[in-house]
């Protein structure tokens, strides 16, 4: 990997941390469209830009997160609680994980049926009662966390399965999708310093790797900003079928082109 493939993937990770489309299945295939060999080092970088994701999360709702409040510890509370699934769900099937992350048809499989749920979850959805993160139990929270551990499948989409998740939940669609945000926070920060602490050993050997994990944090972090405010304006205008066509095309593209006889294998 060399700059240039670290600037490209970062840009990728923050258009499509936040989006219902999978940021993990889209560097999947753009890593392979670009010649990018799947070694540690990728699945590392692929992993710690998201804490630049992260960052843009924090500074866009930066009183919930920086500013100290005792009426907000039941927020800091029920994102601690939703984030639990995910947490075992990932160290108990970590091996099986990065085995699927390497493995396009997988991502383009799920982008295609992830798409078909999404052409229809407006409809499903249609009388919420939760308007703001405060009205959110704890037990509502866990629920929501266990519809993100779907995401631990490459290609479903983090975002898309928390967000359907809050919306299944009850919550508005805005505040399902902000809830899913927030939820991104713990989720991506430990999951990101879980592969730091496995792969440090790999940084130390080689340290000028650190320089293409800065740039694509930075990379991602200003990516990122401009994505959730688009989403958030999307989503209210629009709902999710455009995401869902989107998903659609990418998916059958992608099973299709293998199908083919194209090898987009890593």
């Amino acid at each position: 990997m060399n700059f240039f493939h670290a600037i490209i993937i970062a840009i990728v990770e923050g258009l499509t941390e936040f989006l219902p489309i999978s940021s993990t299945g889209h560097m999947i295939i753009v890593s392979s469209l670009l010649g990018i060999s799947k070694d540690e080092f990728t699945k590392l970088f692929e992993v710690v830009i998201q804490l630049g994701a992260i960052l843009a999360v924090v500074v866009l709702y930066w009183r919930k997160f920086l500013v100290f409040d005792k009426n907000r510890v039941g927020f800091y509370v029920k994102l601690i609680v939703a984030v639990i699934p995910a947490l075992i769900a990932g160290y108990l099937f970590s091996d099986k994980i990065d085995q699927l992350l390497e493995s396009p048809l997988t991502v383009g499989i799920t982008l295609l049926l992830g798409g078909i749920v999404l052409l229809f979850v407006d409809n499903w959805f249609q009388q919420p009662t939760i308007e703001t993160d405060e009205k959110v139990g704890i037990f509502t929270a866990l629920r929501i966390g266990f519809f993100q551990c779907l995401a631990l499948v490459p290609g479903v989409s983090r975002s898309a399965a928390s967000i359907i998740g809050g919306m299944q939940q009850k919550l508005t669609r805005s505040e399902a999708a902000e809830f899913s945000f927030f939820l991104a926070v713990p989720t991506m920060a430990a999951a990101t310093g879980y592969k730091l602490l496995k792969g440090k050993e790999l940084l130390m050997a080689h340290p000028e790797n650190l320089k293409l994990l800065l740039v694509g944090n930075i990379v991602a972090f200003i990516v990122a900003m401009g994505a959730i405010k688009f989403f958030i304006g999307a989503l209210k205008k629009y709902g999710f079928k455009m995401w869902g066509y989107y998903r659609i095309i990418v998916g059958a593209i992608i099973i299709g082109a293998i199908l083919m006889g194209y090898s987009l294998e890593l």
